[in-house]
């Protein structure tokens, strides 16, 4: 054989070896990278970050007005000169005109108004404080719906595993019942059932396989990017959370003291506390000074100068009513907020309640489930001996197979669960 056709040969049983190579393994989307890209990328987030700049950027506004105020104006004017005549005058105006330039500085200063501006802006500070805590609260919302949405993802992936391995045992069952049948030993009806399993089971196969991807582009939606869907995500859960054993008081104290919902309310009440002070300080006067200095005459590089000081102070004695009607919805506004911090602290207690509770019950029903799926295992394995042996029947085991069917998605519920019962808790208690 010449060297020639000896490769030719080694090409030819190579092909179809390549043919069959296997497509190169997507990537893996793992828990740290979806709470990483939805903290980079999530819309909402970035819109709560422009909040708290647009909020400390009024604080700013609000202290302009405690600060010195300076001014510098230039002016120049053109203008005809003509004496005012007596009307029966028969003498007209000429058109001569005159220049003048006129330059002044001025230096203000608010001395005191009794705390109408300055607790403005301590209202304006609180108001800022309160939208970096809200800006909290949204990051941790977001890293709930990135959590939550990777463990649905995970979930349907698992479905996806759980239907392709019913699938194959029904293909199994479907060669197994068909050499039965055919050397008579089995009745044909056996074949007819074992066929209507076997497309059941691919029709699970294809919906589950559809969910997975839509739990995917859901999923890019939780962490704000815009990708496609062809990555798989990995197979992780999320671990114990240190006190979740605790019970409901114990977690409590640190929810409230952690949670930046509550620290925005807190936050809201103190800048209301502060316009309830600001809005009475208009019963009073106000005292401000100002300095300024002037240079007029005909010509730019020649004129007369002039400085001056005022002391200016300013009561608004009657304004028909707006100073008090002010106070009264600031201290309305101010009682309405205290209601509010109220409701969030027994929404908090709520919220730790429920998230305690479903951790307890989702590792307690993971531990039924994982035992279920032991026992249907079990069954399935003594239902195809039964059936080899002619003394079980095909529905028997079709009704195996259903049961650990459903007994696989069942532990994957639980695993999902559990994992997003503690993602919840976290939430609940204000951790990242």
């Amino acid at each position: 054989m010449t060297g020639r056709t000896t490769a030719l040969l080694l090409a030819a049983l190579a092909a179809p070896a390549l043919g069959h190579a296997q497509a190169p393994a997507r990537p893996v989307l793992s828990l740290e990278d979806a709470t990483r890209l939805a903290r980079e990328n999530q819309p909402l987030l970035r819109q709560a970050q422009a909040g708290t700049r647009s909020a400390q950027a009024r604080a700013d506004q609000d202290r302009a007005a405690l600060l010195p105020q300076v001014s510098a104006a230039g002016s120049y004017t053109i203008a005809t000169d003509n004496p005012a005549r007596p009307p029966l005058t028969a003498t007209s105006g000429g058109w001569d005109t005159a220049d003048s330039w006129l330059f002044s500085g001025k230096l203000s200063q608010l001395v005191w108004d009794f705390g109408r501006t300055r607790e403005a802006w301590a209202a304006s500070r609180a108001r800022a404080e309160a939208q970096q805590d809200t800006e909290r609260s949204t990051a941790l919302q977001v890293l709930l719906a990135a959590r939550t949405g990777f463990f649905t993802a995970r979930a349907a992936k698992d479905l996806v595993t759980v239907a392709r391995e019913s699938l194959a045992n029904q293909e199994a069952h479907l060669r197994q019942i068909q050499g039965f049948v055919e050397v008579g030993t089995r009745p044909e009806i056996d074949l007819a059932q074992a066929r209507t399993d076997r497309a059941n089971a691919r029709v699970q196969l294809i919906n589950a396989e559809n969910g997975y991807e839509v739990a995917k582009a859901q999923l890019n939606q939780a962490m704000g990017v815009e990708r496609s869907t062809d990555y798989d995500v990995a197979d992780e859960a999320l671990g114990p959370i240190p006190g979740e054993e605790q019970d409901t008081e114990a977690l409590l104290g640190e929810a409230l003291a952690a949670r930046p919902d509550v620290a925005a309310l807190q936050a809201q009440v103190r800048a209301q506390e502060a316009s309830v002070r600001s809005a009475q300080g208009g019963y009073y006067p106000s005292l401000s000074v100002s300095t300024g200095l002037t240079q007029a005459g005909p010509r730019i590089d020649f004129g007369y100068w002039n400085w001056s000081a005022t002391a200016s102070l300013t009561w608004n004695l009657f304004q028909g009513g707006l100073t008090e009607a002010q106070a009264r919805e600031a201290r309305a506004g101010l009682d309405g907020l205290a209601s509010q911090l109220a409701a969030a602290r027994q929404q908090v207690r709520l919220e730790v309640e429920q998230a305690r509770l479903a951790v307890r019950a989702a590792r307690e029903a993971r531990e039924a489930a994982g035992e279920a799926l032991v026992n249907a295992r079990e069954r399935l394995r003594l239902a195809e001996g039964r059936y080899q042996t002619g003394a079980g029947s095909a529905l028997e085991q079709g009704d195996a197979q259903l049961a650990l069917t459903s007994a696989g998605a069942q532990k994957v519920q639980a695993d999902y669960s559990l994992s997003s019962a503690r993602a919840l808790l976290l939430r609940a208690l204000g951790r990242p």
